[in-house]
């Protein structure tokens, strides 16, 4: 049998989960998920089912109308009868909640993104007129506060590439580790930074990806949609320097085709990424939290400068709305404007 790809192989994981939330939600909900099927990733109705589940639980505890019914048992007349307040104490209750022994939190993006869902989820049912009311569309999306864009500077960007080639300050059972897995550490790291793609992007590469004679890799974009990113001489080198090293690593089943493997010779999964990049990026510097995702931001960054193309970072990094990028670099463009005003002299002084 074929072996089926990373980005098929993970939307068959998130559909056998939501099968397995369905269970524990109204029935009325599987019209809803097949509904946006057409419209929306595995990863967001997955998200979604889980939001439902705490927003039903939530309305069960609290809502005298829902006390009386399991969950699994609500009508589609119940959503008629929850009023705007309703949701508002319940993204309120988000900010702070107790569940099996465990504390949630949510800030302000968490609340939003679960107003979204219920948004929407009534929508579907109000758009077929299933209900007569669509009390989430009353509710006020929460104000977000921009977050300052964590990245790397030049000097640090070096820093990182040459502790991750020499190891020079891991601890001795790290060093152990390193002198196994520093191709190919390099050669991940050096294309998160020089190609600006996701971890699970990254993770997802087959070896028939690459494409060494027009220095590209294929990639399966978040949105579902493939895509094609060019890499520069530095990425090439360090991933030529791991490839030659990978042909010769037997891998485990089901990871014969993946670009990079782990200690154990299977793909490699998001979580040993972001650990891996902790890992490095703690030994060079301590004040900045450095994420693959960080490392997205550092090449947006350099490659807004050096371009002054907004549009064309929006493409390389995959961004179908251009605003989302344009929001990202704004202080950039800021301060590319400030050096506008600089550069034209009306009168020679």
């Amino acid at each position: 049998m074929k072996e089926k790809a990373y980005h098929e192989k993970v939307a068959m994981e998130h559909e056998l989960k939501l099968r397995e939330l369905l269970r524990t939600l109204p029935s009325f909900c599987r019209d809803y998920f097949i509904g946006i099927g057409p419209t929306t990733s595995s990863r967001t109705r997955l998200a979604y089912a889980y939001d439902l589940g705490v927003f039903f639980a939530y309305m069960h505890e609290n809502n005298p109308v829902c006390s009386k019914l399991e969950v699994a048992d609500f009508s589609i007349e119940l959503l008629d009868q929850i009023k705007a307040q309703d949701i508002e104490e319940y993204l309120n209750w988000l900010k702070y909640y107790v569940k099996d022994d465990v504390e949630h939190t949510n800030n302000e993006r968490g609340i939003s993104r679960k107003l979204a869902c219920l948004r929407s989820f009534y929508h579907f049912f109000f758009r077929s007129e299933r209900i007569a009311t669509n009390p989430a569309e009353l509710v006020r999306m929460p104000k977000l506060h921009e977050k300052n864009i964590v990245r790397l500077d030049v000097d640090e960007v070096a820093l990182l590439l040459d502790e991750v080639e020499s190891g020079e300050n891991l601890t001795k059972r790290q060093k152990a580790y390193h002198a196994q897995t520093k191709k190919r550490d390099l050669a991940m790291l050096t294309l998160l930074l020089g190609t600006g793609i996701r971890v699970s992007e990254c993770v997802g590469l087959d070896l028939s990806d690459v494409d060494f004679k027009n220095n590209g890799i294929l990639i399966h974009r978040k949105g579902g949609y493939e895509s094609i990113v060019y890499f520069g001489e530095e990425v090439e080198a360090a991933l030529s320097d791991y490839i030659k090293e990978r042909e010769k690593i037997i891998p485990a089943e089901g990871s014969a085709n993946a670009l990079f493997l782990s200690m154990q010779k299977k793909r490699i999964s998001v979580r040993s990424v972001e650990n891996l990049v902790k890992k490095y990026a703690g030994l060079v510097t301590s004040v900045k939290r450095i994420t693959p995702h960080k490392l997205r931001s550092t090449y947006g960054t350099a490659l807004y400068q050096e371009s002054g193309d907004i549009y064309l970072v929006a493409d390389v990094l995959g961004h179908k709305d251009v605003n989302t990028t344009r929001k990202h670099y704004a202080a950039q463009a800021d301060e590319r404007r400030r050096q506008a005003a600089k550069i034209v002299r009306l009168r020679e002084k």
